[in-house]
């Protein structure tokens, strides 16, 4: 009681002086007028996010992933129930855009009717990377999933190794991003080394590229392929930094740049400046590395990607693969009106661009992978469709690991230790149990991949064409999605001849049919 009596003068003497400070201050008008009052509305204001994402928006409101989105995706990391019951909450009747998969009553394809049907499916990519250009370490990808360029230093070193554990076990690779290949990288997963404008991690003691330093890079790690990143979708053609304080001694190591010092990324390449240049660079990438080579970009101006077309068409130089990023994407920090408005959205986006290459015939020539909310089944599906041959996963990958949408990213403050630099905040993040809820959930949107695809008919979800998906435009119409974005109906699907071994492929993958054979009734 005694130390009671003494709190409550103290608290009050506390907030006068406290009010005292809000009436003489010049800074905030709120606060000069209603002192300890407009403090309380400053409070409110910072906990919103938390406010609305956890009590006040529905299931479908929040952006970028609704709290349904988040929910299939943290089951189905922990392993827990992902269904949900009661039927869908979404509005579709009145939502002009919104997908429907169509299914087949009787397809070549026979689902299995087994409980663990499908839960550790190998599904591989139905096209061989590299392959069509004849590179020398041209592979077919294991995994038509994979998790997206996310640098070290950006996420934190924990997130990292426990995203790449994660793919080692999930039999994926993980992209390393733009910030070179850290320690943390090296956990056994695959890896696509992302080559970005100022060429961390490949770059000389001037910051120019070096390929000798790539060529080691290369060697010294499980690399399996080379993505020249263009420009990303949440700030496509806008160069990033690094600020000094985050450039620890490790970070500066994997990067190649001075420890403390702000480290820029320019917003072009040094090493071409034009479509003609950028082959060749590809070029000498994949000679002398034997890698196959890509690109990734995120999708304005056309006249870039039918240039690149053109080239491709006339002359015996190309990427072996394109990574088309939509205007969705995440990314840790950018400004609001890139994020907004700048490059358009996946699908709009990535349908010009195979549209561009399959008018030339050289959509059966290079793989064609994905990135931009492609995480969740029903936007893969759409993407596999439209003739995407690979789906790379970000902001979903990091949601497995721990991530509650905080939208902190670009404050260092993450409170999970994903997007941070804090050790403290870091340690939170345990990478050999993370690894394992990232697997789990990159097996998870495997299985329903395919447990779709087989609904419509067919052994992979490469193999869905455009005729098994219509748009809705209202509440009585639709029109087929080949329609909507001016394909012929043969486009968006391999090759025959890539049709029929993936089709070989997934035949051995697990008994097909019902869970009894054939009554005799139905033998006759």
């Amino acid at each position: 009681m005694t130390w009671a009596r003494r709190a409550v003068p103290v608290a009050a003497a506390a907030l006068a002086a406290l009010a005292a400070r809000d009436l003489t201050q010049r800074d905030h008008a709120l606060l000069r007028n209603f002192p300890l009052l407009g403090r309380a509305r400053y409070l409110l204001e910072s906990i919103g996010p938390e406010l609305r994402q956890y009590i006040v928006a529905a299931n479908d409101e929040e952006r970028p992933f609704t709290r349904d989105q988040r929910r299939w995706v943290y089951a189905s990391a922990k392993q827990e129930n992902n269904y949900f019951g009661f039927g869908t909450d979404n509005d579709i009747e009145h939502t002009p855009g919104y997908p429907i998969i169509k299914h087949k009553t009787f397809g070549a394809a026979v689902p299995p009717s087994t409980p663990a049907a499908g839960h550790d499916v190998r599904l591989p990519c139905a096209k061989v990377l590299g392959g069509a250009r004849g590179r020398a370490r041209a592979f077919r990808p294991e995994s038509v999933v994979n998790i997206s360029g996310m640098s070290f230093g950006s996420l934190s070193g924990n997130a990292i190794q426990a995203l790449n554990k994660g793919a080692a076990l999930a039999g994926c690779w993980q992209n390393t991003g733009e910030g070179g290949l850290s320690p943390y990288h090296r956990n056994g997963g695959d890896l696509v080394f992302q080559l970005g404008t100022a060429y961390f991690g490949c770059r000389d003691e001037h910051g120019r590229f070096s390929l000798d330093r790539l060529k080691e890079v290369v060697a010294g790690a499980p690399v399996r392929a080379l993505e020249v990143k263009l420009s990303q979708g949440a700030k496509p053609s806008l160069g990033g930094l690094l600020p000094g304080a985050k450039v620890s001694a490790e970070i500066a190591a994997t990067r190649g740049v001075p420890a403390g010092r702000d480290c820029v990324s320019p917003s072009r390449h040094a090493e071409f400046s034009d479509c003609d240049s950028l082959l060749d660079f590809v070029e000498l990438l994949a000679t002398e590395t034997g890698l196959p080579v890509g690109i990734k970009s995120a999708v304005g101006d056309l006249g870039f990607w039918t240039e690149l077309a053109d080239l491709m068409r006339d002359t015996d130089r190309g990427v072996d693969f394109v990574t088309v990023d939509g205007g969705e994407g995440g990314t840790g920090a950018a400004p609001l009106i890139f994020t907004d408005s700048v490059s358009l959205p996946f699908q709009q986006g990535f349908s010009r661009v195979y549209r561009t290459f399959a008018e030339r015939d050289l959509h059966e020539r290079v793989v064609f992978a994905g990135a931009g909310k492609l995480g969740l089944p029903d936007n893969a599906i759409v993407a596999f469709a439209l003739g995407c041959d690979l789906v790379n996963v970000g902001r979903e990958a990091m949601l497995a690991i721990g991530c509650i949408q905080a939208q902190k990213c670009h404050t260092d403050t993450c409170p999970t230790g994903v997007a941070t630099q804090n050790a403290w905040l870091a340690r939170g993040l345990d990478p050999a149990s993370k690894s394992v809820r990232a697997a789990n959930y990159l097996r998870t949107l495997r299985r329903d991949l395919v447990k779709v695809a087989e609904a419509c008919g067919v052994e992979h979800p490469g193999l869905i064409d455009t005729s098994a998906v219509e748009i809705l435009d209202g509440r009585t119409g639709s029109r087929p999605l080949h329609e909507v974005y001016g394909y012929r109906p043969e486009w968006g699907l391999p090759s025959a001849a890539d049709r029929a071994e993936i089709s070989r492929l997934m035949a051995g993958e697990a008994p097909r049919g019902g869970s009894a054979p054939p009554s005799p009734t139905a033998q006759r």
